[in-house]
């Protein structure tokens, strides 16, 4: 059986944690920041868990992590 490719655009996205869960990075904080508040632009700081009813599609995308 030939090996199983990994998504490019998804291995860049996330990251699989040692507890087992998979971090992603927050949204909108790309560019047309200056329309954003600074409280907004701070809670978008970090990183967030995968929402477990994403965590399926996101392991089919990354078989070797």
């Amino acid at each position: 059986m030939p090996k199983m490719k990994t998504k490019s655009g998804a291995a860049k996205r996330f990251k699989l944690r040692a507890g087992g869960g998979i971090k992603r990075a927050q949204a909108f904080k790309r560019h047309i920041l200056t329309k954003k508040t600074t409280k907004v632009k701070r809670h978008l700081r970090g990183v967030l868990e995968v929402h477990e009813s994403d965590v399926k599609m996101v392991r089919a995308m990354l078989p070797y992590a």
